[in-house]
């Protein structure tokens, strides 16, 4: 068995000051014996507006925020999943996609997912609307690699919300889905706890799901609940508010176990 850490954040308009903050929580979780680390959506950033997000926005392969983390993930030798950061296009920089990275324990990128469903909604009952295609850019790919903890899947806030995504990993023989997250207040209260819990379930997967959990720079409220699930839907641990950092063992011969013993992946019958 091994151990991850889902860092719920509070990032604020100081890029520094996250990253400092970020540091210091993968460092209580290497102290503790996390192997895997994963950082909430905007770790780096939050609460400045989408021209705050995309004045960051980095070249792929080059710029400070990936710099820290792949010096993250090699000093601590740990693998991380690096939230998510504003990545510029191949051509044009009006719009950045928000990518989810991940290093491995010698600092290499080993993967990268962008975020495909984008949060374009208004809160109902709400005087509250997000418009994120605004500045950001949507994926098309379904990421699931290889690490030392299992087979790793990608996704990001929104991406939860859309069953058919999870269930492609499951295909892809999944064990660990990874789901970086700044839910907002109003919609984490009604639907995160049970919407992570059901997309464990369905896969018969583990799920670490690190979320923004406070009030940032432009007042926005972020639910937190940050949440480690294991295959059976059994919630491992939990912080409500605040940063901080929740661990959980990875216990891959029990997810094995639970899967031959109950095997719901194999009894789907509906076309793919």
């Amino acid at each position: 068995m091994t151990w991850a850490a889902a860092i719920q954040m509070v990032s604020g308009a100081d890029l520094q000051a996250n990253l400092d903050q970020a540091a210091a929580l993968i460092e209580e979780a290497a102290a503790a014996g996390a192997r895997l680390v994963v950082l909430p959506e905007n770790f780096a950033l939050m609460g400045v507006g989408d021209n705050g997000k995309l004045a960051i926005a980095e070249e792929s392969g080059s710029g400070p925020i990936q710099a820290f983390l792949s010096g993250q993930a090699k000093r601590h030798q740990l693998w991380i999943v690096g939230g998510t950061i504003p990545l510029k296009p191949t051509a044009g920089a009006d719009r950045a996609y928000a990518s989810s990275l991940v290093y491995d324990d010698q600092g290499r990128q080993a993967a990268r997912f962008d975020k495909i469903h984008l949060f374009d909604v208004h809160i109902p009952g709400r005087d509250e609307s997000y418009a994120e295609s605004a500045s950001t850019l949507a994926g098309d790919q379904v990421v699931v690699l290889d690490t030392p903890l299992g087979r790793l899947g990608l996704a990001v806030c929104y991406d939860l919300r859309f069953p058919e995504l999870f269930r492609h990993m499951a295909q892809q023989a999944v064990d660990i889905i990874a789901l970086p997250s700044a839910f907002t207040a109003a919609t984490g209260r009604a639907h995160w706890e049970v919407l992570l819990r059901a997309r464990a379930i369905e896969n018969l997967c583990y799920v670490v799901a690190p979320n923004q959990g406070g009030t940032h720079a432009d007042g926005r409220e972020t639910w937190g609940d940050s949440l480690i699930v294991d295959p059976w839907g059994e919630v491992l641990g939990r912080l409500a508010q605040g940063p901080g950092v929740v661990m959980a063992e990875i216990d891959l011969e029990r997810q094995r176990e639970t899967r031959i013993r109950f095997p719901a992946l194999q009894h789907r019958r509906l076309p793919s």
